[in-house]
């Protein structure tokens, strides 16, 4: 089947629709918006909430950005509702309804019941002058003028705008409770997001070993460190046990070109080392040592605290995380 159009104008008309339509959102965010982010902020409970259809999945989707951002959400089906689900709901919930028209026979029976709760609700709707925005609390704009698809009746542009406002309302409750990056790592601790959030550097260093030589070893002696320790580095400690530098195998080639057809017997550690090595805390987060890695073209860099040298983190550990 051949389609009548170019399929890559009509995937472009559609991004163009949904683009245009959240940009349009954008002028919609006024103090009618800062008044459902203070009612959530105050209202002591949770946020519930609830739709129909394609808003359902949305309303769903809502939920776990709330969640993972610090507002405590869940999710109940408007038909489920009238059916039981309405015990969900305690008397501090704010209750975020969302449909594009406002007018389905769902939310028209789910309403009534949500305003002998007593709770706040939000309508996150399309139509101001629908009958769920007309009994509601507070509304959240969601204008969708119409659906990307040629009928204008597939849920499209709509459901973009009502997740990227659903989005813009959870930044802000972010924004507004203060929520750190420790925060988000509790809330995220599995796969490679969760490491790169709560994993640090003291969690790695410890199961390497830790290639160390004076300032006087020579070069027999580093080799023989640098092989039997296996991280393509060594530390040199000078007299008082302090970080002197590192030598790297890139240091030791940089040696041979520069001592090309000499005597190299005579080199101590002190001659080829790096006084300035990349170094981290051991207290750093485990990506900190990424990005060090990724932006000076290194595979290792070396853990100090207090000028002493206690171990080394490698690429290849990073990579057993998961973290690349």
């Amino acid at each position: 089947m051949k389609l009548i159009k170019n399929i890559q104008s009509i995937a472009k008309e559609v991004l163009r629709q949904e683009a245009e339509a959240l940009h349009n959102l954008i002028g919609l965010i006024d103090e009618k918006f800062e008044n459902c982010v203070y009612a959530i902020i105050n209202c002591g409970g949770r946020v519930v909430v609830s739709g129909v259809g394609k808003s359902a999945i949305v309303g769903q989707k809502i939920v776990a950005t709330l969640n993972s951002t610090g507002t405590p959400a869940l999710f109940m089906h408007a038909a489920d509702a009238i059916h039981g689900d309405l015990g969900m709901i305690q008397d501090n919930d704010v209750v975020i309804v969302i449909s594009r028209s406002g007018d389905t026979a769902e939310i028209k029976v789910l309403i009534p019941l949500l305003k002998r709760t007593g709770v706040t609700m939000i309508a996150m709707v399309s139509n101001k002058d629908s009958y769920l925005a007309k009994n509601a609390d507070h509304i959240l704009h969601a204008y969708a003028p119409e659906e990307a698809d040629p009928l204008n009746l597939a849920p499209t542009t709509s459901t973009s705008v009502t997740m990227a406002l659903g989005d813009a309302l959870a930044i802000c409750l972010l924004e507004a409770r203060g929520f750190t990056h420790d925060d988000f790592a509790k809330f995220h601790p599995g796969g490679a997001l969760g490491k790169r959030l709560y994993l640090k550097i003291c969690d790695i260093y410890p199961h390497n070993a830790l290639p160390m030589v004076s300032e006087n070893a020579g070069l027999q002696e580093i080799i023989l460190e640098m092989t039997s320790k296996r991280l393509g580095a060594t530390a040199v400690n000078n007299a008082d046990g302090k970080m002197a530098g590192i030598i790297t195998d890139g240091d030791l080639r940089r040696m041979l070109e520069q001592h090309d057809g000499g005597n190299i017997l005579h080199l101590k550690a002190r001659d080829i080392m790096s006084k300035s090595p990349i170094s981290v805390s051991p207290d750093e987060y485990a990506v900190k040592a990424l990005e060090l890695m990724q932006t000076r073209s290194i595979t290792q860099v070396v853990v100090v605290e207090d000028d002493a040298i206690l171990g080394f983190v490698h690429l290849h550990d990073l990579l057993r995380e998961g973290l690349v």
